[in-house]
């Protein structure tokens, strides 16, 4: 058999196959429709919708093929109708039965397995009808209390029983004989169930939730759950599989295209998957063997599907898994080869030859003896490996120790880092600490004042021209460390007096008051002129530092200053006063120099960069101080590339912590790291949030998710919220307050064992015996006491 499909107008909700399975009907909103089922096609001989005498503007929901008798179909309809087709009748007369009982949709409609005549329904109105089709009204309502019945199966082991699924998370088992009360109620499923399946050979039903778990019920005599599937998605519909004890199909609600066929025993991986639809699969059907079902889905089609063709997700999962936990300890799994069991047991001097032989024996034995389609528990080695250390012990104090003590809002950027840097320190991690101190100096406030947010331009070209001052100084640097070197310390008041004099004198005296401003910056005299004050005495004119000319000015005006340095050693100690010839700079630079990046190597300039022609506008303003009224600008650095980098450096050693910490205290200003994706700020702070739920910290990790500004990450806290507890009376969940219950109206069980008081805020109770109270009380009761106040001899444990 090979897999072929048919495309229909609309939407297809459902559909069913003929007792001798040659034929499938179809149903929903704009379909209704019967095909015969050929070697390799869909042959259609009925349209029911396409008849103009019929009422059927309706939606169907669900189809049912009677197992008794071909003639029979009965549809299920969106306005509470349930129908009854006689395909032997044409027109108008094929609708022999319009049952109007149910108030809303009916979501189920099934024939019973002996009884030709005999028909149920479930339907979102809460009840069960069971019908006659010789009787124009339901003989027998079924009440289940529930707002809705989502799936009516009858047994197949008892003519008088059926099952009932509905959106609370109830089954219940009933008798067709005795409609006033079900049989048994168990809840299945944390969410609604919306299908069943009995088990054609064992007493077993299946069914499928809300909650992504299939359950396997032994209702032999209690329902006892037998085997539990998980899904990644919603389930609608469930199917056994026949002549395969263990297997079942499933079609998912949502997310899920695909069929699976699972195999009990395996519960989270599919047997196998059919993926030919594209959108959500909406009924299976077994065709009577257990490598042919056919399925009809919302994506218009009719698949007629064949096992050969199914894809084995099981193949390809991987037989080998690692975990670390927080001490350092490790467990490896691994699969074993079935070979590898029996070749253990023979003598360890086999040869690989003899071991080969054995293992092509018993793969051949296997293949001979079991169907490829049955499954096989895989036998597999667990390895623990433990190792005790010290320097793994101490990383999870101080990480502890850290996050409990940054601080990570409330504060301003400076602020948190200091102290997040004090902290890093105290706790031995002193490279932490440098982390925080450079983070503040990056990006605390003065550093948004003085580079990201300046109020004026006039601020801005101020800290330009700094920079470029301290470049030229680092140019000539040398001679003001050869002067100081030579020179002597002057501690009487003559020699204090007397350089007072030439730094008067240099300055162009007490008159010159037109470039105090330039003076106060370029530096400080102090006996000798300082490296500001030599540049200060440059030529008149705009020029540029050549790549020869910048070294021959410094070795001339060192020349000078070593001749002044001579005449000021052999002074006999009277006042001296520097002469203007000390400096003869009187001299102009004609020629030009080329930019910089027409020389290659700057060994004489290091400080100039080759992106920038330093052009300097310089004025005379006496005959030994020459001003700089305009420095070049040069672009601000941006340190936003080096934290990034610093960033994915802690994340890849493992230090996750440091990473999200700082981008949670950089606060707006990590907009700057633009070169940071949100991606891995997302990976970041998820894998912090992790670490401490490893460690129990779970107001921490709450801190970390409000303080996130990714959706991904702070929508966190709105998932799984609320834990409701139940009544220990009636067992009925506890929604509107955690102490009184809304069907018996009682608090007894929300009463303090020690107080005798109604505990309306958080309550805390003993996991062994459930007795307890307020927190307050308990804790004092437990400090001195073991036994239980409530005194029914249990030894209760706080903590």
């Amino acid at each position: 058999m090979t897999t072929f499909h048919v495309t229909q107008e609309g939407p297809v909700n459902a559909l069913a196959l003929n007792k001798d399975f040659s034929q499938v009907a179809i149903c929903g909103r704009n379909v209704f429709k019967v095909y015969t089922i050929e070697e390799d096609k869909f042959r259609e001989v009925c349209n029911v919708r396409a008849s103009k005498h019929l009422n059927v503007g309706f939606s169907c929901n669900d189809v049912s093929w009677s197992p008794t008798d071909d003639h029979y179909l009965a549809t299920a309809a969106t306005n509470g109708h349930v129908s009854v087709w006689n395909l032997t009748k044409m027109g108008k007369a094929m609708q022999e039965q319009d049952y109007q009982d149910h108030k809303r949709t009916v979501n189920k409609v099934n024939f019973h397995a002996s009884e030709p005549n005999k028909l149920i329904s479930g339907s979102q109105d809460g009840t069960m009808r069971y019908f006659d089709i010789r009787v124009k009204s339901a003989v027998a309502v079924f009440y289940s209390n529930t707002e809705s019945v989502r799936d009516v199966q009858f047994s197949p082991h008892s003519p008088y029983a059926f099952s009932a699924v509905s959106d609370n998370g109830s089954v219940q088992l009933w008798d067709i004989r005795k409609p006033e009360k079900y049989q048994q109620q168990y809840t299945a499923h944390s969410g609604p169930v919306f299908a069943c399946d009995w088990h054609p050979e064992v007493t077993w039903l299946a069914t499928a939730s809300r909650d992504r778990t299939i359950k396997v019920w032994d209702l032999t005599n209690k329902p006892t759950l037998e085997y539990t599937i998980h899904t990644i998605a919603s389930i609608g519909h469930v199917k056994w599989r026949p002549q395969r004890k263990y297997h079942i199909a499933s079609c998912a609600l949502v997310i899920d295209c695909s069929i699976n066929v699972w195999d009990v025993r395996r519960p989270y991986i599919p047997f196998a998957a059919f993926n030919e639809h594209r959108d959500i699969a909406s009924g299976v059907q077994w065709r009577g063997d257990p490598d042919i079902f056919l399925s009809s889905g919302r994506d218009s089609t009719l698949y007629h599907h064949s096992f050969n063709n199914a894809s084995r997700p099981a193949a390809k999962a991987n037989p080998q898994g690692l975990a670390v936990n927080n001490n350092g300890e490790i467990i490896f799994a691994r699969k074993i080869p079935p070979f590898q069991t029996s070749a253990s047991s023979t003598s360890s001097m086999t040869t690989p030859t003899s071991l080969a032989k054995a293992t092509v024996g018993l793969m051949r034995k296997i293949s001979m003896t079991q169907a490829i389609d049955q499954f096989h528990h895989a036998s597999s080695m667990l390895q623990h490996f433990s190792h005790v250390n010290e320097m793994a012990n101490y990383e999870s104090e101080s990480i502890l120790a850290l996050s409990k003590n940054y601080v990570l809002s409330g504060r301003s950027i400076s602020e948190m880092c200091e102290h997040n840097s004090v902290v890093a320190r105290e706790f031995g991690k002193p490279h932490l600490s440098v982390v925080w101190k450079i983070i503040k100096t990056m990006y605390g406030e003065e550093f948004l004042q003085n580079s990201i947010h300046a109020g004026s331009s006039n601020r801005e070209e101020v800290a330009h021209n700094n920079i470029n001052m301290s470049n030229i100084s680092s140019a000539v640097i040398q001679i003001e460390s050869t002067i100081n070197s030579h020179r002597e310390t002057e501690t009487d008041q003559n020699s204090k007096a007397a350089s007072d004099t030439q730094a008067a004198q240099f300055s162009g005296g007490d008159d010159e008051t037109e470039n105090e401003d330039q003076v106060d910056n370029v530096g400080t005299y102090t006996g000798f002129p300082t490296y500001l004050n030599v540049r200060s005495g440059l030529p008149k004119g705009d020029f540029s530092f050549g790549e020869n000319e910048l070294d021959m000015e410094l070795d001339s005006l060192n020349a000078d200053f070593h001749n002044v340095y001579r005449s000021y050693n052999h002074a006999d100690g009277s006042d001296w006063i520097l002469p203007n010839e000390a400096f003869p700079i009187r001299h102009e630079i004609q020629d030009r120099s080329p930019p910089p990046e027409q020389f290659p190597n700057h060994h004489h300039s290091p400080d100039l960069h080759e992106d920038t022609q330093p052009i300097y506008q310089v004025e005379e303003t006496s005959s030994t101080l020459i001003s700089v009224s305009k420095i070049p600008k040069k672009s601000s650095w941006d340190p936003s590339s080096l934290v990034v980098e610093t960033l994915k450096h802690h994340a890849i050693l493992g230090d996750i912590q440091t990473a999200a910490c700082v981008l949670i205290v950089l606060g707006d200003c990590r907009k700057f790291l633009k070169e940071l994706d949100e991606a891995t700020e997302e990976h970041w702070l998820l894998g912090y949030i992790e670490m401490l739920t490893s460690y129990k910290l779970w107001n921490n990790a709450t801190q970390i998710i409000k303080l996130a500004w990714l959706p991904s990450v702070y929508q966190l806290n709105q998932q799984s919220t609320r834990i409701n507890t139940n009544c220990g009376k009636c067992l009925k969940p506890l929604q509107r307050v955690g102490w009184l219950c809304d069907r018996c109206h009682s608090s007894k069980y929300a009463l303090c064992s020690i107080c005798n008081q109604v505990v309306k805020g958080l309550y805390v109770w003993c996991q062994g015996c459930s007795h307890g109270g307020h927190i307050a009380h308990m804790k004092q009761w437990v400090s001195t006491k073991k036994m239980c106040p409530t005194g029914c001899g249990h030894l209760c444990e706080y903590g």
